[in-house]
């Protein structure tokens, strides 16, 4: 059969070229067109869960969120491995999917299943899907410096403008921020005035999340206009917090939240600082892009 070929070939050269020609054409068109990775992901179709507790044990966290979580889980159609860990205050469950599974279509099984056992977990826990994306996406990591602006005024930036661009940007999964102090009003409750008012310390938390809100009324018609009447009450400063009224004391006197806690700005407490080129702590953020 080989010399059968040979021979044919031998007798239709024109025919051959252009053959060959038109292989040769459409493989640097193919060679063009196709998609090369610098570091290919060779890493599973995952979906990570993440379940933030605040304040629990990694016993706490195991018994009441990982263990409802990884049972659940192990029924999602085409999973072969399902993986919890425990930490202090949070949770993660890795879902690994069969090659060749759709990352998108193994996100929608796994959201699915937790609309199913969220009934399942304590009061007030909600799961998250974590990004879609793996460690092969960590694609940069940038660092902010200035000389006219500290730490927390460099994490605002970051925050609340720089990471907003980039997520925009076709491509880009997540960008972690990294290092800096994250603003936050913070309330120094003294348990001795709160004693000698009769006050107690869960009063607080509810005076502050009831004034931190707007309240709508009724439509007031007056000549022939309509007035929207509402109660503005969003927090805008520390003093609208140092005013919250918590209340009356045995004798009758209104109780205001600064009579009893001082409030204060002040960062954010942290799992970490990040510290690049021994330059002391810097502001940055983890860009990281989508799996595939």
């Amino acid at each position: 059969m080989l010399s059968g070929i040979v021979e044919w070939s031998l007798q239709n050269k024109l025919l051959v070229l252009v053959v060959s020609l038109v292989l040769a054409i459409a493989g640097a068109y193919s060679i063009g067109q196709m998609p090369l990775d610098a570091l290919p992901d060779l890493s599973d179709v995952q979906v990570v869960v993440y379940t933030q507790y605040p304040g629990q044990s990694p016993r706490i966290i195991e018994d009441q969120i990982t263990y409802p979580l990884t049972t659940q889980m192990l029924g999602v159609p085409y999973a072969e491995v399902v993986r919890g860990y425990s930490f202090f205050g949070f949770s993660l469950v890795y879902v690994l999917f069969e090659d060749g599974t759709d990352l998108y279509w193994a996100r929608s099984r796994v959201l699915e299943t937790l609309g199913q056992v969220t009934e399942l977990l304590p009061e007030g826990v909600s799961p998250s899907l974590g990004p879609d994306a793996t460690g092969v996406g960590w694609a940069f990591i940038y660092a902010l410096k200035s000389d006219r602006h500290d730490l927390s005024e460099l994490r605002s930036l970051q925050d609340w403008f720089l990471r907003f661009e980039l997520t925009g940007i076709p491509g880009v999964a997540e960008v972690a921020s990294v290092g800096g102090y994250v603003r936050q009003y913070q309330i120094a409750i003294d348990p001795l005035k709160l004693r000698a008012y009769g006050i107690p310390i869960s009063r607080i938390k509810e005076a502050v999340q009831g004034s931190n809100r707007d309240v709508g009324g009724r439509l007031l018609e007056l000549a022939e206009k309509e007035f929207m009447i509402r109660g503005r009450g969003y927090i805008e400063s520390i003093d609208d917090i140092r005013k919250i009224s918590l209340g009356t004391d045995r004798a009758g006197t209104p109780v205001r939240l600064r009579d009893v806690a001082r409030v204060d700005v002040g960062p954010e407490i942290r799992r970490g600082l990040a510290e690049w080129d021994g330059q002391g702590e810097t502001v940055g953020a983890i860009v990281i892009v989508r799996q595939g």
